[in-house]
C-alpha cells in the first residue's frame, strides 16, 4: 500500500463549509491550495485542529472597499485596511477607484495605485477602475490592465477628481464597455432629483433622508436598465438601499437583463428610526433608510432580488466626520465597517432565524463570481487556501478604538455582535493582524 499523502496543512474540524453545508471534514492543504477534502483524517506537515465552537468557512470577498491610498492615506491605506479584513474574515479586498489621488481612471494611476499596496497588502487586492467623463473612450486600455470593471457615479461624488457621467455619458459608457464585455457598477442616485430636495441640513437624520429620497435611487437605476436594454451591457447596483427599486430590478433581471445588486451590512443592520440626532458616524450616500425599507431588503436577498452583501468601507478622519456639531448635511458620508460586517449581518441574520450558510453565499462565494474569481470564496478542491476559523456564538461588543481601521469611527461603536473571527490563512499560510507581521497578500488582476 503506497503511503498516506502528507499535505503542507491540514485543517480539521467538525463543521466545514463545503457545497453549501456544514459536515465534519480534514481540509488538506499544498501549494497555497486546498488539495483534499476528507471525511476521513488527512496526514499534514502541520495539522490544526478547531474548536469545538469553531465552524471553518471560506474567506470573504469583498468587493466595495475604499482604502483611499495614496492621496488619502489618513482616512486609511492598506496597511490598515488589510489588517481589518483580516480581522474580519476578509481574504480578498477589491479596492475602489476614488478617494485615492489619482483615482484609477488611467492605466497610470492603476500603477500607482497598486505599487502603493504591493509591500503593505496583507490580504489578496484588487483593483476597479473608474468611468468618468474625461475617460471615456479609453476604458479598454484599463481593462486589460487587469481591473475588474467600471466604477461610475451619476450624481456629484463629493470629491472633485471623479465626476459623475451625465444621462447620455452613461450611455456612452455603456456601449463602450458592451463592445469588450467588461462590467459597469453604479452608485445609482439621479442628481436632478437630490437637487429638487435639498435642504438645509441640521442634527435631526430624517432632515438628511429627506434629501436623499427613495426617487433619486428608483430614478437612476431605472435609467441604468434602459441603458442596460439598449446596449447589452453588463452593470451592477451598487450599495441598494432603497427597497422601492426592487419591482423594476426584478422585472428587468426577469427579462433576462445582465444586471446584478449589492446591499450592505449597515442598511440590514440599522433603521432611521434609531438614529439619534448629531449621530453624523451613521450618515452614508444612499441614506439608511426605515426599519420596513430593512426588512424589505432582507427579504429580497432570501428571495434572490439582491445577490450580495459587501461593506462599501468607506472611512474618513474623525474630523470630517464629526465636524460642523453633527449637522448631517456637512458631515462626510461613509460607514466603516470592514472588520465588523460578517459579525454584523450574521447577527442579524441569526435573529431572524437565517442560518449562516446562506450568509456566506452572499458575503464570499458570492461576490467572487460577481468579479469572476471562482477559485475564491469558496472551499473546494483547487480554490485557494483562504480559510476563517470563525466562532459564530461568541459574543462581542465593538470599540472603535480597538479596530484595525486607521480611525476610530464607525456607526458599529457599541454594538453587541455575534461571531468572532479567530485565526485567518491566505493560501495556506496564517495572517497576523499585528502592525510589524509580514504581508503576505498578492496583487490581482482580473482575468489572471
Amino acid at each position: 500500500m503506497p503511503p498516506a499523502r502528507r499535505f503542507d496543512l491540514v485543517l480539521r474540524a467538525a463543521s466545514v463549509l463545503v457545497d453549501g453545508r456544514f459536515r465534519p471534514a480534514d481540509i488538506g492543504v499544498s501549494g497555497g491550495r486546498i488539495t483534499a477534502i476528507s471525511a476521513s483524517p488527512l496526514e499534514g506537515m502541520d495539522v490544526i485542529a478547531l474548536a469545538d465552537d469553531e465552524v471553518l468557512i471560506p474567506g470573504l470577498v469583498d468587493s466595495h472597499v475604499h482604502v483611499n491610498e495614496p492621496g488619502r492615506t489618513e482616512w486609511e491605506g492598506f496597511a490598515s485596511a488589510t489588517r481589518a479584513a483580516a480581522a474580519g474574515g476578509v481574504t480578498t479586498i477589491i479596492d475602489m477607484p476614488l478617494n485615492s489621488i489619482p483615482a484609477t481612471v488611467t492605466v497610470e494611476a492603476l500603477a500607482t495605485k497598486r505599487a502603493s499596496a504591493a509591500s503593505q497588502a496583507m490580504v489578496d487586492v484588487g483593483f476597479w477602475g473608474g468611468a468618468v467623463p474625461q475617460n471615456l473612450g479609453t476604458l479598454e486600455r484599463l481593462h486589460h490592465a487587469g481591473v475588474f470593471g467600471f466604477k461610475a457615479f451619476l450624481a456629484p461624488s463629493g470629491v472633485d477628481e471623479f465626476e459623475h457621467l451625465d444621462a447620455a455619458q452613461l450611455e456612452t459608457a455603456l456601449e463602450e464597455i458592451a463592445e469588450f464585455g467588461g462590467l459597469l457598477i453604479v452608485h445609482a442616485e439621479d442628481p436632478a432629483v437630490l437637487d429638487a430636495h435639498a435642504n438645509s441640513g441640521g442634527v435631526g437624520y430624517g432632515r438628511f433622508v429627506d434629501s436623499r429620497p427613495d426617487e433619486a435611487e428608483t430614478t437612476a437605476i431605472e435609467r441604468v436598465i434602459a441603458g442596460v436594454r439598449r446596449t447589452g451591457a453588463r452593470a451592477h447596483i451598487l450599495h441598494l438601499s432603497s427597497a422601492l427599486a426592487l419591482p423594476a430590478l426584478r422585472a428587468a433581471r426577469a427579462d433576462g437583463l445582465p444586471i446584478t445588486v449589492e446591499t450592505c451590512p449597515h442598511y440590514l443592520t440599522f433603521a432611521a428610526e434609531r438614529i439619534p440626532d448629531a449621530a453624523t458616524q451613521f450618515k452614508c450616500c444612499p441614506p439608511i433608510r426605515s426599519d420596513a425599507n430593512r426588512d424589505a431588503l432582507w427579504q429580497a436577498l432570501l428571495d434572490g432580488d439582491i445577490d450580495i452583501v459587501v461593506t462599501d468601507h468607506s472611512p474618513s478622519t474623525a474630523a470630517l466626520k464629526f465636524a460642523h456639531g453633527g449637522d448631517f448635511g456637512l458631515a462626510w458620508g461613509g460607514i466603516a465597517g470592514l472588520q465588523v460586517g460578517l459579525a454584523a449581518v450574521w447577527t442579524e441574520a441569526h435573529a431572524r432565524g437565517i442560518p449562516l450558510e446562506r450568509v456566506l453565499g452572499w458575503m464570499s462565494t458570492g461576490p467572487a463570481d460577481l468579479v469572476g474569481l471562482p477559485g475564491k470564496g469558496r472551499i473546494a478542491v483547487g480554490a485557494a487556501a483562504d480559510l476563517v476559523a470563525f466562532a459564530p456564538d461568541e459574543a462581542f461588543t465593538v470599540h472603535t478604538e480597538a479596530l484595525q481601521h486607521r480611525n476610530p469611527v464607525s456607526a458599529y461603536d457599541g454594538a453587541i455582535l455575534h461571531g468572532v473571527v479567530r485565526r485567518t490563512w491566505l493560501a495556506g499560510n496564517p495572517v497576523s493582524t499585528a502592525p510589524d507581521a509580514t504581508p503576505h497578500g498578492r496583487l490581482i488582476a482580473a482575468g489572471r
